[in-house]
């Protein structure tokens, strides 16, 4: 907590810069929660110290327990927060690949360096993991790996193979995750089954997709829903549709100039604020690509 003369107006403006630097979570007036680690808890000593050589006070509190207010809203706050830092980043990449599209400019390079160093920063001040810290590590590395040549002729795999089987994916699903996951069950296996989590080392017996570093995921300038449709031959015209509707929705590039998908992607993450669990989400956003593929469908 600090307080400071208002004479002091530079003073509060580095103040909240510092501490939007750091990570801290505005709480009422003239207070500020970080987590209580040692690093944070150094640079609130540092911060005091500067409010009171700018002739103004500021204290220093351990707490266990906010009344009202539970340790997971906290944790929900942070990660609305670090979401917010992920999204801006996302913007901002999404931007220089749709600059860069035809032929890398010759500030490519520095640029993506510039925010792949923007993403550790937030890293460093994402205490409780983020999920939208994935999405843009995979958009970073897709970015990355930009213009490498993937083989075209390699032959469509065996759908046979891939049924009765479990796939994982990361939690509170929205529009790739949840449209791979209607394909999968609508041109795979009707029965597949999906379960959610962060590390695929943890569920050795399940096919990981849309995470980082896996087979089904985003490559090269295709969004998961596309690299499905790819590896398994999917030759349907509504599908191809629901692909780009996908893809601009997802990665925001604005790429095919659908956006019949971006309306779903909300309604997806409103439903997540509505406290709805992964498989709830999931069952709802499968019923809108059912009707979505039924309108494209009888459409022609």
């Amino acid at each position: 907590m600090y307080g400071l003369p208002t004479k002091r107006g530079a003073a509060r403006v580095n103040l909240w810069r510092q501490l939007k630097k750091c990570g801290a979570l505005p709480f009422k007036t003239s207070a500020y929660l970080l987590p209580d680690r040692p690093p944070q808890n150094e640079r609130l000593q540092w911060l005091a110290q500067q409010v009171r050589d700018s002739g103004g006070e500021a204290t220093i509190i351990r707490v266990t327990e906010i009344e009202g207010l539970r340790n997971e809203d906290l944790v929900r706050q942070f990660n609305q927060a670090r979401a917010a830092d992920y999204g801006a980043l996302l913007s901002a990449l999404n931007q220089l690949l749709s600059r860069n599209r035809k032929r890398p400019g010759d500030s490519f390079a520095a640029d993506l360096e510039r925010l792949a160093r923007q993403f550790e920063e937030v890293r460093t001040i994402d205490f409780f993991d983020c999920p939208k810290a994935q999405d843009a590590q995979m958009s970073l590395k897709r970015a990355a790996s930009w213009r490498v040549a993937r083989s075209k002729t390699a032959p469509p795999l065996a759908i046979k193979k891939f049924t009765g089987k479990t796939w994982l994916t990361r939690p509170r699903p929205e529009i790739d995750r949840v449209g791979s996951a209607w394909l999968i069950r609508k041109f795979l296996d009707a029965k597949a089954r999906f379960i959610f989590g962060t590390d695929p080392a943890r569920h050795p017996g399940a096919i990981p997709y849309d995470m980082l570093d896996v087979e089904f995921t985003h490559h090269d300038d295709d969004c998961t829903f596309e690299t499905l449709v790819k590896r398994f031959g999917i030759a349907d015209k509504a599908v191809s549709k629901i692909a780009e509707m996908v893809h601009d929705a997802d990665l925001e590039d604005g790429k095919f100039q659908r956006v019949e998908c971006v309306g779903i992607d909300q309604v997806l993450k409103g439903w997540a604020k509505s406290g709805w669990n992964d498989e709830e989400l999931l069952a709802r956003g499968v019923e809108c690509f059912d009707a979505l593929y039924l309108y494209l469908s009888k459409r022609g």
